[in-house]
């Protein structure tokens, strides 16, 4: 039994850290980066495979972390899927590298690889280059921002042929 346990948190430690030769973003202020962001493309995953509308809202605890709320409405079932996590950082936090957790003990890395200086949109990676996110404050980014991102993402070897591009439609935000 305690091999299974060494193999599980090595294993699980490969899920945190940042994708090998790129760089989370300095000068980082999560105040700035609280409240609401809607998911204007992303690599494929099962936990959000299927989903449009998809937003976060981060909102700061009272001990420093940040509660992350992750929704989707998935049209199949007619329904809202709703995941609620944790985030802390996994350094410095002028720095835009933190961990957030849906399972409790696991974490999965959480990097801000570019983030506008008005904090309007950002790019995120997880651990490494099979997760990508481009969010913004607004449900719509405008096509020469989203086009800079694409190839800047492209550029730091992501697979952007495979972006899901996000559909922000007039479903009921409840």
């Amino acid at each position: 039994m305690k091999w299974f346990w060494l193999v599980l948190v090595i294993v699980l430690s490969g899920c945190s850290g940042v994708p090998e030769g790129l760089h989370p973003v300095s000068g980082f202020n999560i105040n700035q980066y609280l409240g609401r962001w809607y998911e204007i493309a992303r690599l494929d995953h099962s936990f959000e495979r299927g989903l449009v509308n998809v937003m976060a809202d981060y909102r700061k605890l009272p001990d420093g972390r940040v509660e992350v709320l992750n929704r989707g409405f998935s049209p199949v079932k007619n329904a809202w899927q709703d995941a609620k996590g944790v985030a802390r950082f996994q350094g410095a936090s002028d720095i835009g590298s933190l961990e957030v957790s849906f399972f409790w003990p696991f974490y999965g890395a959480y990097n801000v690889l570019v983030l506008d200086p008005a904090y309007r949109y950002a790019m995120v990676a997880g651990p490494n280059r099979g997760y990508l996110w481009i969010l913004a404050r607004e449900s719509r980014l405008d096509q020469a921002t989203l086009d800079r991102l694409v190839a800047k993402a492209k550029a730091l070897g992501f697979a952007t042929d495979s972006l899901i591009y996000v559909e922000q439609g007039p479903v009921s935000q409840q």
